[in-house]
């Protein structure tokens, strides 16, 4: 009798684990507003002024249940690691958000950038084992891709960016599904064929091949050309990374010095952004150069504290700033590249710490997984999603972007590096566990 309760105890708590894992993964994945409408007013406010109580009472409760889920798990000494490094940024952007143009506000968007990061880290010390996060995951994305097809057959006027939309009518014919914007969607849908090669390799081939040729397809018709062209220059950067670490850790770093090198010279360099165009190259970027200039120019007069954090775009003192008389970039959501972001959040030593963490840290876990005896299908995973994050980055704005998949999966792929390098993974569980300890540091 004993064991028959035992096991029903254990079966619970994996029900419950599932429950929760699906519920972070689809809050993130689909939200609240799927399929939002494109000639809504909230489109033109402000950033942040969207926020409703609803979205931030289900953020704090659902972070609270991980919490406390999390803390019973004999791994929960591995939940937001390295402690150090981002009890530093932290507390740095605190600091500067005293110079916000509205502290309480930044206040609270770095409280919701704390609870995303601590959702990101339990998806992947909730599930039992591997079998049982592979499984999720399953779930988890067909029901997205699947979700974002019903919309483009069933509702193309609100998953297909049209003619008729509010902003942005030249990207009419472009898929965006249940997302907001074709960007969004294209880049979760590179994530989404990650996802699907590595639950192909893990016990669910049929499954993980349609979701990677689905979400593939759905790529094509997005009109992302950047995430369109990045997808197999990530598989093949993954695939020198695991067989030649020094070589792949040269070109990372090299690709994301050059290219951002490149970008920010065009937006301020007339006669490098004429070479550019003579070589048949879009100097602008899809108009990003304004963008760049707008906030190189603001970072140039606050280099070292910035503007607090997400407090510099889409605010009333810029819409009434001098540069709205001389430049669309004004009404911007963001920088459109996110190291560049993190200077007009916090200055130098945001950027620094945001660099140290999200670039520097990772290629030392990397290395140690890859040389590792953890799962390397799970390993390759999380480092083809990191390297595509990495290189988003300086074309779009993903980090700290507190809704939707970006963020939140490239925090997933960065924490499950750290753990594939630093803890033992547990493939399949025994029936008679739930949780099952994890050493590591």
């Amino acid at each position: 009798m004993a064991d028959i309760a035992k096991t029903a105890k254990v079966e619970k708590s994996a029900t419950l684990a599932a429950f929760l894992f699906l519920a972070i993964f689809s809050y993130f994945w689909v939200g609240l507003n799927a399929f939002p409408d494109p000639n809504a007013a909230s489109l033109s406010t402000p950033y942040g002024g969207s926020s409703n109580v609803l979205n931030q009472l289900i953020v704090i409760a659902m972070s609270a249940v991980v919490l406390v889920t999390v803390l019973q798990n004999p791994a929960r000494h591995l939940l937001l690691r390295p402690y150090g490094l981002l009890i530093c940024l932290l507390v740095w952007l605190l600091l500067t958000g005293l110079f916000a143009g509205d502290p309480s506000a930044a206040f609270r968007r770095i409280v919701f950038a704390i609870l995303v990061c601590l959702c990101a880290n339990a998806v992947l010390l909730i599930p039992r084992d591997g079998e049982q996060f592979a499984k999720l995951m399953c779930i988890g994305l067909t029901f997205t891709v699947g979700l974002s097809y019903f919309g483009v057959i069933a509702m193309p006027h609100l998953a297909i960016h049209q003619a008729t939309d509010a902003l942005e009518q030249s990207l009419a014919g472009d898929w965006r599904g249940h997302f907001g914007h074709k960007n969004v969607a294209a880049a979760a849908m590179v994530y989404a064929v990650f996802f699907g090669f590595y639950i192909a390799t893990a016990g669910h081939a049929r499954l993980g091949l349609m979701i990677a040729l689905s979400a593939g397809f759905f790529v094509l018709h997005a009109g992302g050309k950047t995430s369109a062209a990045m997808l197999p220059a990530i598989l093949l950067l993954a695939w020198i990374f695991e067989r030649w670490i020094r070589l792949g850790i040269l070109m990372l770093a090299g690709g994301l010095a050059g290219l951002n090198a490149i970008l920010l010279t065009a937006a301020i360099s007339p006669s490098f952004s004429s070479l550019l165009a003579s070589a048949g190259i879009d100097p602008t970027f899809t108009d990003r150069g304004s963008i760049w200039r707008l906030a190189l120019s603001a970072i140039a007069e606050r280099p070292i504290i910035g503007y607090g954090f997400q407090s510099f775009w889409q605010t009333d003192a810029l819409f009434n700033s001098g540069q709205a008389m001389t430049t669309w970039a004004v009404t911007a959501a963001n920088s459109h590249n996110g190291y560049v972001e993190q200077l007009i959040n916090g200055g130098i030593p945001a950027l620094a710490m945001v660099v140290i963490w999200l670039v520097i840290l990772p290629i030392g876990y990397a290395r140690r997984a890859l040389a590792g005896h953890n799962d390397i299908a799970l390993t390759r995973l999380f480092l083809r999603i990191w390297l595509f994050s990495l290189f988003l980055a300086c074309l779009e704005s993903p980090f700290f972007g507190n809704s939707g998949p970006i963020w939140f999966t490239m925090l997933i792929a960065v924490f499950g590096l750290r753990l594939q390098a630093n803890a033992g993974l547990v493939v399949h569980a025994p029936a008679s566990l739930g949780s099952v300890p994890v050493r590591g540091k």
